[in-house]
């Protein structure tokens, strides 16, 4: 007597899966994607890209770095920064074109990785107000460039007739961390004076002080860190991120629900 082949009953061929050539999965099923008992194969969920950050502010960070590559490439480094970063002593001779070009030249990679970082970092939430079509992203420039002149300024007026050249885009990334700091978890600027504003600046305001008291700082390597720049583009961009964002801010209309009248 033979004992027949489980295997060969009817209702083990039934529940037998089919496999394809490709691996393993039923045929039919592509690998890896779920099937229901209706045979629906939900759409698999997009991608998040790994890099969200806004084109503005990745341009500011580049240029930051690109400058520097350039810079550390010259074969007059020295003649470079007295020839394009501010000096002091520039606003008596007439001569204001320092107060721009000085934020593109660093002190060294370190300095200028810095404030790429932050540029990229701060930059991100002030970038993502200044949305409004067509040229919304003129603000997001004019806050950076004007926030780094007006920190040179400042700091050319504290210290008259000095001949010691300011390097490095600090003053603009300060300009930022001032406008992110009434942008914190909000679309809109906050009120300048709110306890959460207030309170950021004062850190921030603090954070230099002491770094004017100890006179160290990471990428300094041993040059006088100008903490009053810093300070003054701070103030800078947390003033003036309001009438920006009113003329190149993407606005949010609230609409009113619809009602009857009786």
């Amino acid at each position: 007597m033979t004992s027949p082949d489980p295997d060969n009953r009817p209702d083990r061929q039934a529940a037998r899966p089919q496999l394809s050539d490709s691996g393993g999965d039923p045929k039919g099923s592509p690998r890896g994607s779920p099937r229901g008992e209706s045979g629906y194969s939900p759409p698999r969920p997009p991608r998040e890209r790994m890099f969200n950050a806004p084109v503005a502010s990745l341009l500011v960070a580049a240029a930051i770095l690109a400058s520097y590559w350039f810079q550390s490439r010259s074969a007059d480094e020295m003649a470079l920064i007295y020839s394009y970063g501010f000096r002091p002593a520039d606003l008596d001779r007439g001569a204001y074109g320092g107060l721009f070009t000085h934020a593109l030249l660093h002190g060294n990679w370190l300095h200028a990785g810095m404030n790429a970082v932050g540029a990229l970092a701060f930059g991100a939430p002030v970038a993502r107000l200044m949305t409004r079509p067509p040229a919304g992203v003129a603000g997001f420039f004019i806050l950076f460039v004007l926030g780094a002149a007006f920190a040179a300024l400042s700091y050319g007026l504290l210290h008259p007739g000095s001949e010691i050249p300011l390097v490095g885009a600090s003053g603009g990334v300060f300009a930022l961390i001032g406008a992110s700091t009434r942008l914190l978890g909000r679309s809109w600027p906050a009120p300048l004076l709110s306890r959460q504003v207030i309170s950021s600046l004062m850190v921030w305001t603090g954070l230099n002080l002491a770094i004017g008291l100890v006179g160290y700082a990471p990428g300094a390597e041993g040059a006088r860190v100008a903490w009053e720049a810093h300070i003054a583009g701070l103030a800078f961009g947390a003033i003036m991120v309001t009438p920006l964002a009113w003329l190149f801010g993407q606005r949010i209309v609230r609409r009113r629900p619809p009602t009857r009248l009786i």
